[in-house]
């Protein structure tokens, strides 16, 4: 009888719970390129999944095969989980809609019918915010700087809500800024992208600036989402100067710390001037650098009519540190 190493494969990893290629080897005697073709379908098939980079690379069964049965949800309630629910586990997997959901409820030892009553009731809360794709957050500067230099200033989705955490766009910005991760940039100016073209159009841009980076970083998520978004517009040369020692606006408490430090370490490094302009964010938490950079513009007489401020995540409880990333 045929032996199916790809079942015992399984089994021994359901037993050990996450293996090596070469305990594979020692387990089933066979060569190890024939090991490597049997994981590689395993994998392609969603069977096992894997972690580390060789040659410390373990094999584990795939978090999509153990998630938690549902029960069936109301079609309303299902399409908005399907769409916004997004969760990275400890372990490192991204899962996102009924999936991503069913995890986080059998996390929390939660009834999912009752919690995904209470999910809508939050979202339906925080979405009333939301027009035309994007969120208005002009009041929270209004109540917050004593001079407002942007015309208008708009997210595209909060960072997080209450008692579900952060948000899809939330979760993808948070990792990938911290774990340099490509694919995850791509979402997001795959998400970002209709929205902001739609913004230029409507709002007669001609010219966009990227607020760029305190924290140096191999792969710098600003330039990445300029180079994802690929705007045919020209891009106003925005400078971030570096001291001796370069803080961060995460890593300030205060307001008025956060203007202070915005003020002295973001120049303008143009002369051309146009009539409106587009400054493209990552997160906003107090949103002293996109308003000092505004200040910026104006003062050298760059902008004939509006600047408009987007950034792709902010508070919802006006500004709110978000120190993650």
């Amino acid at each position: 009888m045929k032996i199916d190493r790809k079942q015992q494969i399984i089994a021994f990893v359901k037993q050990k719970n996450e293996v090596s290629a070469k305990e594979i080897v020692d387990l089933l005697g066979i060569t190890e390129s024939a090991v490597f073709r049997h994981l590689k379908t395993l994998i392609e098939n969603d069977e096992l999944a894997k972690t580390g980079t060789p040659p410390r690379v373990f094999y584990f069964i795939n978090p999509k095969k153990i998630l938690p049965q549902l029960p069936t949800l109301p079609d309303a309630q299902k399409s908005v989980i399907e769409f916004n629910f997004f969760m990275v586990t400890p372990q490192g997997n991204m899962l996102s809609g009924i999936n991503a959901f069913g995890q986080w409820c059998a996390d929390r030892n939660l009834d999912p019918i009752k919690t995904a009553s209470e999910y809508m009731a939050i979202w339906e809360k925080y979405h009333a915010y939301k027009k035309d794709g994007l969120i208005d957050g002009k009041e929270k500067f209004k109540s917050a700087f004593a001079e407002i230099y942007l015309d208008d200033i708009y997210y595209l989705d909060f960072y997080a809500l209450e008692r579900f955490g952060k948000t899809k766009l939330g979760w993808l910005l948070l990792y990938a800024k911290q774990t340099q991760n490509k694919k995850m940039m791509e979402q997001i100016g795959t998400l970002a992208k209709p929205i902001i073209n739609d913004l230029i159009q409507t709002k007669n841009i001609d010219a966009v600036g990227f607020i760029p980076a305190t924290v140096k970083r191999k792969i710098q998520f600003q330039k990445e989402l300029e180079r994802i978004l690929h705007l045919p517009l020209p891009k106003i040369n925005l400078v971030k100067a570096r001291n001796a020692v370069a803080v961060p606006q995460k890593s300030l408490a205060k307001l008025e710390d956060r203007v202070v430090n915005a003020r002295a370490t973001i120049f303008v490094d143009d002369d051309r001037q146009h009539k409106n302009i587009l400054l493209i964010d990552d997160a906003v938490g107090s949103g002293a650098t996109l308003n000092e950079t505004a200040k910026k513009i104006k003062d050298k007489k760059l902008c004939a009519g509006k600047i408009i401020g987007l950034a792709l995540t902010g508070s919802f409880k006006g500004f709110d540190v978000i120190s993650e990333i």
